[in-house]
């Protein structure tokens, strides 16, 4: 399975740059594009601006802001912010940290038109200027800043941008203590004010990396421009931006394209595409969407498999089986939405799915489009071990391997392989990965993007390693990252309704598309979808009260949500 099958598959999806490759685009904007570098500047401060101003409803008059500056092109950002805000009828502070005379090119550029706004031939006595601008060198000054107390709508953190690559130290520490005392008392209090903005990355953190590097701002919304960065969407980086915003400043489309990435950020017109193109048709009826087998289930865990097979039927295939044990059909089927049907498997003297089954199992994939296998399945016997392994080398149809499947493979066997034809696809949890990879460590990587990369390369596979931030990595070393999801998806279940779902949307592709290579961007799109739904889920129900049950009941409002005029009759 190379690049070249997969391209035309997922196409324009959201590139997630390195800070190298920013300054890179940035530079053939300059260069190439005959685009001032201030003009980059004043359009990353309008974005900024918009993002705020639709927080406070369009109605900034009178609110009051605090600019936090940097030395660099990051504090520059926030000096042009100052003159947008300032206009916007906004009372701005602005606090440099350092002295202009230390700072260069467009950032002293705005430095300086900030202050000039700020002194006191700018206003007036009936109307002073609406911008104070202070140069701060050091602890003892800001000591002095931060002491009084003042109420503040917005706080802007435009200290360091994606350039910083050590630890801060020093008055950045204090800056960053303060902001964080601000935001204790605030949630405290229950209130939302004052919001806290980061320009770019929250200032603290390595752009580049997953971890971060020492003590980081912790923002409401971060506003990055262009593309995200790696530290704006991979945990436990991500968790200190809020809310991100990602803001056109006006590079051509055309410089991104033309970048090597490998990690892209789904985003709901991904998902909305995929949707789109396997619409129901006036003629559509259950044979043209799609037939999932799920095979799984013991009679300790029928649920698991009932969870799967009901979250596959809601998915919006056409027909659904589960296959289990013969000593837990009769529980999975009570367990079951009536819509599924159930059939019984030769099984092992202690109710697992035994070796004896595999001929059978063979069978009915072939009436099928595609296979889920493992939900409630038990690891326990050698020959669930072989069935599973039987089962996978002899399958006509794209294979979904979880939970207890994944271990009857762990480790993975290394002529095991998947292919555009009959593609494997793998949903681990951080666990199954380690064993699957051999790892007898509890915490077997730090990096999980290189770690999925490197298995789905390496075996031709697709990997939905599951976690906070969920990912898919494909065969071609393409690695996604998901947008949508919550705490509470980590819920009894939630992985068996996950994998029902990613099977559903599997056979919907292979019997709407006719392509099975399109496992991987109906992957993709199940787990947006999967997320969005617990999403939903938690809003009405908290995430604390909620369970799988409900993330399925969802799957409706979340579809209607990203397609509504597909779904109507």
């Amino acid at each position: 399975m190379t690049r070249a099958d997969l391209a035309p598959i997922i196409q324009n999806v959201q590139p997630v740059i390195t800070a190298a490759q920013m300054r890179e685009v940035d530079r053939l904007t300059i260069e190439q594009y005959a685009t001032p570098s201030l003009l980059l500047m004043e359009a990353a401060a309008a974005a900024i601006l918009r993002t705020i101003s639709s927080r406070f409803s369009e109605d900034l008059a009178g609110k009051k802001a605090r600019i936090l500056c940097g030395p660099g092109n990051n504090g520059g950002d926030g000096a042009a912010l100052a003159r947008q805000l300032a206009g916007a009828g906004v009372h701005t502070d602005v606090i440099l940290f350092g002295r202009i005379e230390q700072t260069k090119d467009d950032a002293r550029a705005n430095f300086q038109a900030a202050k000039r706004l700020a002194s006191f031939e700018a206003g007036s006595t009936s109307q002073p200027s609406p911008i104070t601008f202070v140069e701060c060198d050091g602890i003892s000054a800001w000591e002095e800043l931060a002491g009084p107390s003042r109420n503040y709508d917005i706080l802007v953190d435009a200290l360091f941008g994606t350039g910083l690559t050590r630890p801060l130290a020093g008055v950045y520490i204090q800056v960053i203590e303060h902001l964080a005392l601000i935001r204790r008392a605030r949630n405290r209090a229950g209130g939302s004010r004052p919001l806290i903005v980061s320009l770019d990355v929250p200032s603290g953190l390595n752009a580049d990396v997953a971890v971060p590097i020492g003590p980081a701002v912790e923002a409401d919304v971060t506003v990055t421009f262009t593309a995200p960065k790696p530290a704006n969407v991979l945990p436990p980086a991500s968790f200190h931006g809020g809310v991100l915003e990602i803001a056109n400043i006006g590079s051509p489309a055309v410089l991104l394209e033309a970048i090597d990435a490998k990690l892209f950020l789904v985003e709901p017109e991904d998902a909305r595409s995929w949707l789109v193109r396997t619409r129901y048709t006036a003629d559509s009826y259950k044979n043209r969407h799609g037939h999932v087998l799920v095979i799984g289930g013991s009679p300790d865990y029928s649920g698991a498999a009932a969870l799967c097979g009901n979250a596959a039927m809601r998915s919006g295939a056409g027909l659904v089986t589960v296959a289990v044990p013969a000593s837990a059909q009769s529980s999975v089927a009570a367990r079951a939405i009536p819509e599924v049907m159930t059939t019984a498997l030769a099984e092992t003297d202690r109710g697992a799915v035994s070796d004896a089954a595999i001929d059978h199992a063979l069978q009915l994939a072939m009436k099928a489009s595609v296979v889920a296998v493992g939900p409630g399945l038990t690891a326990t016997d050698e020959r669930t071990r072989r069935f599973v392994r039987g089962f996978v080398e002899g399958r006509t149809t794209p294979v979904v391997i979880d939970a207890d499947a994944l271990n009857c493979l762990a480790p993975w066997p290394a002529e095991l392989r998947g292919s555009t034809a009959l593609p494997l696809i793998l949903t681990p949890h951080p666990g199954e990965m380690a064993r699957l990879i051999g790892s007898n460590s509890k915490t077997p990587f730090e990096d999980r993007v290189a770690t999925a990369r490197a298995f789905a390369v390496q075996h031709e596979v697709i990997v939905l390693l599951k976690g906070s931030r969920s990912l898919v990595a494909a065969p071609d070393g393409r690695v996604f990252i998901n947008s949508t999801g919550n705490a509470g998806l980590g819920t009894a279940g939630a992985g068996d309704t996950l994998t029902g779902l990613v099977a559903g949307f599997i056979a919907q592709a292979v019997e709407t598309l006719k392509d099975e290579g399109e496992a991987l961007s109906a992957t993709i799109a199940a787990l947006y979808v999967g997320g969005l739904a617990g999403d939903l889920a938690a809003r009405g129900l908290g995430m604390r009260t909620m369970v799988a049950s409900d993330i399925r009941e969802h799957f409706s409002a979340a579809i209607r949500s990203l397609d509504i005029e597909g779904e109507q009759p």
